[in-house]
């Protein structure tokens, strides 16, 4: 049976993240930094378990993977916040990731979960996509330093209607116009990253290493669509 530890898994994409990799047979590490969310999203699964805590706290993040008691096979870094607002009044925060068992077992998958606004930040939205887009720079790092042993991804999603999104197309006419700005004129789902996830970690996709897969509906690509010639 393989196995995943999924992080920011007590809700939104990582939720079903982590639903869409249990229903396909893996061994799923629910971990979130609020424990409750974490026990019930697990709780909902096939042979989940829950996990908690800071995924900034590397003791936090030691004692939750001895409690899940191996390394994973797959470790989808999901976890993020968002704090609107402009760059300069905003504090800099550091998170960890684990791979040292993956590379003492000499097998693992690192999927990281960055986004379309690492590749055009969209004003007002603090240091969120510079980090999105240094969590890109990194995943190409470390598919270089981490293999042949362990393989490194990433994934962009676009206007998805799931997690921290989900509050901004609850307002129709954000929904319209967003959703009509997409070239395939309509919002992501959730599955639609939980597929890219099953997809990049399959037999299928092994010898793809240092990508970042872009799951935005071609919006990245749209700029003379929204901004036609006369």
């Amino acid at each position: 049976m393989k196995t995943a530890i999924v992080t920011g898994a007590g809700q939104g994409l990582g939720a079903d993240i982590a639903a869409r990799l249990a229903a396909f047979g893996y061994r799923v590490g629910v971990l979130d930094v609020d424990a409750g969310q974490a026990e019930a999203t697990a709780a909902g699964l096939s042979g989940a378990v829950p996990l908690s805590a800071d995924v900034t706290d590397p003791a936090a993040v030691t004692a939750a993977l001895e409690a899940f008691g191996e390394t994973p096979d797959l470790l989808v870094n999901g976890a993020g916040i968002v704090r609107f607002g402009l760059l300069h009044e905003q504090s800099v925060e550091d998170y960890r990731a684990v791979a040292p068992g993956m590379l003492a077992r000499g097998s693992g998958h690192i999927i990281h979960i960055t986004s379309v606004n690492g590749i055009h930040p969209a004003p007002k939205s603090g240091a969120y996509g510079a980090t999105k887009a240094g969590l890109a720079a990194l995943t190409q790092l470390m598919s270089v330093e981490l293999g042949p042993a362990v393989r490194v991804n990433a994934i962009a999603p676009g206007f998805i209607d799931a997690g921290m999104s989900r509050p901004i197309y609850a307002d129709p006419r954000v929904r319209e116009r967003r959703g009509g700005g997409v070239p395939l004129k309509q919002l992501g789902e959730a599955s639609d990253i939980a597929n890219a996830v099953l997809f990049l970690d399959s037999p299928q996709a092994k010898y793809i290493n240092g990508h970042e897969l872009v799951v935005d509906g071609g919006v990245v690509n749209s700029v003379f669509l929204q901004l036609p010639r006369d």
